[in-house]
């Protein structure tokens, strides 16, 4: 969804997460998050690190972007688009 249009008291789904439609919604069944919540408190390195090994494929970095901005969001913070961390990735965690 959008992040303009995410309400917080109305996330129920993963599509209802910020930057989540249904490709990633089944990136997360892959790895065994099936509910918003379970995204609280997670190292979004650690999920996209496991999605490439349960995928067997080397992810794009841009879904680190987005596993950023879903977990951040469900710690708390303000909804924002995935792109909004690329920078932050690109220094945090170098090319990968």
């Amino acid at each position: 969804m959008h992040p303009a249009k995410v309400k917080r008291d109305q996330v129920r789904r993963l599509t209802d997460l910020p930057n989540i439609g249904p490709a990633m919604t089944s990136d997360f069944r892959l790895i065994g998050i099936n509910r918003p919540d379970q995204l609280v408190g997670e190292d979004p390195l650690r999920l996209y690190q496991r999605l490439c090994r349960v995928s067997g494929v080397r992810q794009d970095p841009c879904v680190l972007d987005t596993f950023i901005s879903v977990t951040r969001f469900m710690d708390g913070e303000e909804p924002q688009p995935w792109w909004s961390y690329t920078k932050e990735r690109k220094h945090r965690y170098g090319s990968l």
